[in-house]
């Protein structure tokens, strides 16, 4: 019954998906990509729509079985974190000015100028620091989750990279744990994930910061359902590590460095690159 949120939504997206396409072009909401192609902007909405849609039938068939079909994680950490986050990056995608990156929305707030990126930031933290309340390794949990967050935002610079890492680190964490407990958690956003992901991947829609975020903040999620303390500890280690680094140093030039991950990053793509 737990895999009915992850099934129905899977079909929500895939039913809302085309016109959700159409509706974002037809009303000029495109952005150029990196070959600088304009595509439906965005996409990262389908997600949280899917999800949505889905509670129609789920929330109710919930209701009747007492509570076998959605997880307490959903209601309590899951929804409120991804849902607040989209929100935040689909902001970022409408009111955000030039700045990129930590140090240049640092800039921004230093000139005394607003910035969305920052808001993001601040607004993930607060979020994060919401839903995650009575945890003993609570700041522990907090500083993975946020990182995560931000750190699949910085890996959408190419179609599907982002989703490809969310599908790997779960498949990941799902195989070495051993336990899809944190899959059933998650499933009414992940099946959205695949069908927006697919859409991203074969450049016919753009996540834009709604759904890059959102990846991001469902990554940390599975992070902290799924490890414990010590593993929570080289998580949060390797996030910053890998977030600082993208703050300096082009992700996509170590990419294209390395024959292995650049194998990976263009499969799927119409153009191979």
């Amino acid at each position: 019954m737990q895999a009915l949120p992850f099934v129905v939504s899977l079909v929500a997206a895939l039913a809302l998906a085309p016109a959700l396409r159409a509706s974002l072009r037809d009303g000029g909401l495109t952005r150029p990509n990196y070959r600088d192609a304009r595509l439906p902007f965005p996409f990262g909405v389908l997600i949280v729509a899917a999800a949505v849609v889905a509670l129609v039938f789920v929330a109710p068939l919930d209701q009747v079985t007492d509570g076998d079909v959605l997880r307490p994680e959903l209601l309590a950490l899951v929804a409120p974190y991804a849902v607040g986050v989209a929100f935040l990056g689909l902001a970022d995608d409408a009111l955000s000015g030039p700045s990129r990156g930590w140090r240049g929305h640092g800039r921004a707030l230093l000139s005394g100028r607003f910035s969305t990126g920052a808001l993001k930031a601040v607004g993930s933290l607060g979020l994060a620091l919401l839903v995650l309340r009575g945890r003993e390794d609570y700041l522990l949990a907090v500083a993975v989750l946020v990182l995560a967050t931000n750190l699949f935002n910085l890996l959408d610079l190419r179609p599907g990279r982002a989703v490809k890492a969310f599908v790997l680190l779960g498949a990941g964490l799902s195989v070495g744990a051993w336990d899809t407990g944190p899959l059933a958690a998650l499933g009414l956003f992940v099946g959205p994930v695949l069908v927006a992901g697919l859409y991203d991947l074969r450049e016919r829609a753009m996540l834009g910061d709604t759904g890059s975020n959102l990846v991001g903040a469902l990554a940390g999620l599975w992070l902290v359902l799924t490890l414990e303390t010590t593993g929570l500890a080289i998580a949060a280690a390797v996030l910053l590590v890998v977030t600082a680094s993208g703050e300096f140093r082009s992700i996509s030039a170590l990419v294209e460095r390395v024959p292995p991950l650049r194998l990976l990053d263009s499969i799927g793509r119409p153009h191979g690159s």
